[in-house]
């Protein structure tokens, strides 16, 4: 009786050191979550607040976001770490070899990337570009063989200074999804996160570029459903991957030759609003191919470098509704041959 009485003594210490050691394992063993781009992640990047919130109230708990920058405020309580490098291109963070010290300071187990908007700006080329992923996506398999990451389509862009950079943007977004299809494994699945469509540069960017309030919550809610799988140990849904179409309050810009002589010509540009919002201003962009110089502009405020033009709305004229249109004009000279440029509109 006094062995049966010891032996089962031990069996209950031996349960109970066996659930102890689990639960402290569990407990002391987040996953580690790296939010990595650039400033629209970390300056301040308030959609990682209310992600994490969201996560934190649907039960998600036993997480850690990591990175080696810390929280940059926004004003509710958060876990804060990032990798989210204000001004960084991730052509350059893959060819100065910048990832692997990140990753071997916080360890992460999922990886969030918005990253290629700063790329997207120097014209550099997606396929430039997406190499640089890959590169950063066989440093975090070196990191952490079972590594989940899930890469951004970024939102769109539209920066005073850049009138190509929208088109650019749905380029570069254009190629993500094959890039990922070609690269994800199944130990190490890559999952692609639609950010771009239903953002609105002009209702949900403070310059063209950043989130506000009403970008963060977008760009937190289209993370939250892949990540939330993830955490969960599912595949995460893959975003579908059609042709983006434009974003409400997209435009167009047709260019037209109205009247030419010696030296001289007249031209004017039509701007539409082709989208299903009101636009509350527009940048349009072309490049002259053979020396043409504006001399005189009318109905926009015109900036120039070289052959590269980029006219933008003046006060009057910026705001337009699903479907109208304004028009501006310019005087302008050639010598030998005037080629019409192919505008864009953003």
């Amino acid at each position: 009786m006094r062995r049966i009485s010891a032996l089962l003594a031990a069996t209950v210490a031996l349960v109970a050191a066996v659930l102890f050691a689990t639960t402290t394992n569990a407990s002391a063993a987040p996953i580690r979550i790296m939010p990595l781009g650039d400033s629209i992640t970390g300056s301040p990047g308030c959609w990682r607040a209310l992600l994490w919130n969201r996560l934190q109230s649907s039960g998600h708990t036993n997480i850690d976001f990591v990175g080696t920058l810390p929280t940059q405020g926004c004003g509710v309580a958060h876990d804060g770490d990032n990798e989210g490098h204000g001004g960084y291109l991730a052509t350059n963070i893959a060819s100065q070899n910048l990832l692997p010290g990140w990753l071997s300071a916080t360890r992460p187990d999922i990886v969030l990337v918005h990253l290629g908007t700063n790329d997207v700006w120097s014209n550099i080329a997606p396929a430039t570009i997406l190499s640089s992923f890959t590169t950063l996506v066989n440093q975090m398999r070196a990191s952490n063989p079972a590594m989940k990451i899930l890469v951004a389509k970024i939102i769109p862009m539209n920066p005073s200074n850049c009138g190509d950079c929208g088109q650019r943007a749905v380029t570069f977004n254009n190629a993500i999804p094959a890039w990922a299809a070609a690269t994800t494994t199944p130990q190490s699945p890559i999952t692609v996160v639609d950010q771009w469509t239903g953002f609105n540069t002009a209702t949900d960017t403070y310059d063209g570029v950043h989130p506000n309030a009403a970008g963060d919550q977008k760009m937190s809610d289209k993370w939250y459903t892949p990540l939330a799988s993830a955490l969960s140990g599912s595949n995460p849904p893959q975003t579908p991957t059609p042709t983006p179409t434009p974003p409400v309050g997209a435009c167009t810009a047709t260019y037209k030759n109205t009247s030419q002589w010696q030296g001289g010509f007249q031209g004017e540009v039509t701007v539409k609003n082709t989208g299903t919002n009101a636009m509350n201003g527009w940048t349009v962009g072309w490049t002259f191919a053979n020396g043409q110089q504006i001399t005189q502009i009318w109905g926009g405020t015109l900036s120039a470098n070289g052959g590269a033009v980029t006219v933008r709305n003046v006060g009057w004229n910026g705001t337009l509704a699903p479907g109208a249109s304004t028009t501006f004009g310019f005087l302008a000279s050639w010598n030998g041959t005037n080629t019409a440029p192919t505008p864009t509109c953003a």
